[in-house]
């Protein structure tokens, strides 16, 4: 039976699935943690890989591995192949003023004709015009940029810089594919190709791209003969993971939350809301993305002074609406709406108001009316959505399982526990492996009955747009 890898880079840790090519059976898995922060020197990414191959007992007797990661992350490289500075990561909000720049010049509706989507503070072209702005020395220096998941894949090729590679520091091997590449608001998911007129307006001049790859291409096989698929956006990969179709809108509660959809057809949203990418299979992944999610529970969890379990308990006592406790949770600013210097509000805050189950419930009921927003935003965009795929840690908890199914409009259904960002990088593997892409079995956790609370986001909408 031959095996392939899949790995996760995501922000916080690196994770690695081996998994049986035929089956999909999961054979053995790995972690390693990455350095906290929004912004990280890749040497860390790259140890983390190692360690959590390690981890997973080795690739000796793996075939195939590609790599997923989280995306928009700005890895600037000088014409040595040295990284110039800590990448800045897709949740470091001082691009914000970039953006904004950036999307004045060319027009908000004219950049997303081009491109799909309108920048934001998390997207590359805003980080390289911070960089150009705040950094102009090391500005000046980049030769060549590029997302986590290229630089990684880069290295495992043997690619790096002279004293720390096999095969030298050859900016041109650099590779990406259309789903990362589609986040950096240089490539358009609606040509297919970069806009070096983006790249040069916000960076201040031209530099080597990764070199796109089809959904069945191979970026290469590493020094010891490793097959390597062309890897993707950490979204995308986990719609590869999660074998989502028409009909699926997936809502992803992690480090943030997102809501996305594999679709036909591209969406260009003026407004910014939705943002216009490609997927890792050859079709478009509308998303919304939120910067705070799981951690609104973490804070609140640690406020009461209890776990996620507990914290569940508690919003379980308390009604639909929790009393009119409304929790708006912009904790660490928010990418949508646009508010990248926002801070969090609780409204409501009466007597009768004021208790644990209440704030425990407005923390998760907060968490899953942003979420909500999201998909109506999708929707807008022409998405006939079925149902609604609720993953990621806190999808585990039976209050949040409960709770979005008083939110949503549309059944839930809650897959089995996984890593299906590194699910779906091993199935890139798996078809860069055999040529053709695998569809392995997904099982499900949960299916909570449909119990529709309209209370929750009238309320939430009242405190958001007052």
């Amino acid at each position: 039976m031959p095996l392939v890898a899949g790995v996760d880079s995501s922000t916080q840790s690196c994770k690695i699935v081996i998994r049986d090519a035929d089956t999909g059976e999961v054979i053995r898995r790995g972690r390693a943690t990455h350095p906290v922060g929004t912004e990280v020197d890749p040497a860390a990414w790259w140890q983390a890989l190692n360690d959590a191959i390690a981890d997973a007992g080795g690739l000796g007797d793996v075939a195939a591995i590609s790599i997923a990661g989280q995306q928009h992350g700005m890895v600037v490289l000088d014409a040595e192949g040295r990284v110039i500075r800590p990448a800045l990561l897709w949740n470091d909000t001082r691009s914000a003023q970039a953006a904004a720049d950036l999307a004045t010049e060319v027009g908000a509706a004219e950049y997303a004709a081009q491109t799909g989507l309108v920048p934001v503070a998390s997207f590359t072209a805003s980080k390289l015009r911070w960089l150009r702005d705040a950094e102009p020395e090391n500005a000046a220096r980049v030769a060549a940029v590029a997302l986590p998941h290229d630089w990684l894949t880069w290295r495992l090729l043997g690619f790096g810089p002279g004293d720390d590679s096999a095969l030298g520091p050859v900016l041109d091997a650099l590779t990406t594919d259309r789903s990362d590449a589609s986040g950096t608001a240089y490539w358009s998911a609606i040509t297919e190709d970069y806009d070096r007129g983006l790249l040069e307006r916000a960076l201040g001049h031209d530099a080597i791209l990764p070199r796109v790859l089809r959904p069945d291409e191979r970026a290469g096989t590493t020094p010891d003969g490793l097959i390597v698929g062309p890897g993707a956006g950490d979204n995308a990969g986990a719609a590869l993971g999660l074998d989502a179709g028409a009909g699926d809108v997936v809502v992803s509660i992690g480090t943030s939350g997102t809501v996305f959809a594999v679709t036909d057809t591209v969406s260009t949203d003026a407004s910014g809301t939705v943002a216009g990418f490609a997927d890792a299979s050859g079709r478009y992944l509308p998303l919304v993305a939120t910067l705070n999610a799981a951690r609104i529970l973490d804070a609140v969890a640690g406020l009461l002074g209890v776990d996620h379990d507990e914290l569940g308990r508690l919003a379980l006592d308390a009604e639909p609406g929790a009393s009119g406790l409304v929790l708006q949770p912009y904790f660490e600013g928010e990418r949508t709406p646009n508010r990248p210097d926002a801070t969090a509000t609780l409204f409501g805050l009466t007597l009768s108001s004021t208790t644990r189950p209440t704030l425990a419930r407005a923390a998760i009921e907060g968490l899953l009316c942003g979420l909500a927003d999201g998909l109506d935003a999708v929707r807008a965009q022409g998405v006939e959505v079925s149902r609604v795929l609720v993953i990621g840690g806190a999808a585990l908890n039976p209050a949040v399982q409960a709770i979005a199914a008083e939110v949503f409009a549309e059944p839930v259904v809650i897959p089995q526990p996984g890593e299906y960002v590194a699910d779906g990088a091993a199935v890139q593997a798996a078809w860069a492996l055999t040529g053709s892409r695998p569809s392995w079995p997904v099982a499900t956790l949960a299916t909570p009955a449909p119990n529709a609370q309209p209370i929750i986001r009238e309320q939430y909408a009242a405190r958001r747009d007052g």
